[in-house]
């Protein structure tokens, strides 16, 4: 996925209000823009750091732009917009990049399933029958270490998800949680304990009944980011 039009460049001032973001761009512009992610971002951004946005000449907005990528304290680059992880999913389950999920005969989205209300971001229907996939945007890097973690907040909706899959793959049917790791320099992700231990459980639990985890890394810069290798998971 390329980046289109072109992300501009600029330097991170504040983010408040959770959706707001102040920078200045490298032509010295104040900007007040969009941030398009739920999570604390922890590890994500410092005062000062590098970010990339994508301006919009929509008169209808009240933001001038959306944020879509920043360098980490770590060094690392971080797509932070969260609403790209399933576009760049369904892109790299199309071209049959997720092995694991490939030979599907139809995809569909936002598909209604469970006893809680929820909806699955895909379900592959499979000649052998559907596969139900949860997708979720990783961005939480530590130093020193190439292992990321899942999540940077509590997370009762993930939470949610989770016990979902977990039911349907008692019910004999193919569950899956996809992580989509969109941060650079990472080998392998795990539940972070130590932010929803409750989180970290559930998962667990839907691991023992049967659900498949996967991870997929991404290629990042600020032109392109896609879809490009599985990662380890460590329960």
């Amino acid at each position: 996925m390329r980046f289109a039009p072109a992300l501009e460049e600029g330097r991170l001032l504040r983010r408040y209000k959770r959706f707001l973001a102040d920078i200045e761009t490298t032509h010295g512009e104040l900007l007040t823009i969009h941030c398009p992610n739920t999570g604390s971002m922890l590890n994500c951004m410092s005062e000062g750091c590098r970010v990339w946005f994508s301006r919009s000449n929509d008169p209808k907005r009240k933001l001038p732009g959306t944020w879509e990528i920043a360098e980490t304290p770590q060094g690392r680059l971080a797509c932070v917009n969260t609403a790209r992880a399933n576009a760049l999913v369904e892109e790299a389950l199309q071209a049959g990049v997720i092995a694991e999920l490939a030979g599907f005969d139809a995809l569909k989205r936002e598909v209604a399933y469970g006893l809680e209300n929820s909806r699955a971001d895909f379900r592959l229907d499979f000649p052998a029958g559907p596969a139900f996939v949860e997708v979720k945007s990783v961005t939480l890097g530590f130093d020193g270490t190439p292992v990321a973690a899942f999540p940077d907040a509590v997370t009762q909706r993930g939470s949610k998800h989770l016990r979902e899959l977990a039911a349907l793959a008692r019910q004999g049917m193919r569950a899956v949680q996809l992580y989509c790791v969109n941060l650079s320099g990472i080998e392998a992700v795990r539940a972070a304990d130590e932010i929803d231990p409750a989180y970290a459980a559930t998962l667990r639990e839907a691991v023992a009944a049967g659900v498949e985890v996967l991870a997929y890394g991404v290629e990042l810069t600020p032109d392109e980011v896609r879809v490009c290798r599985r990662l380890d998971v460590r329960h």
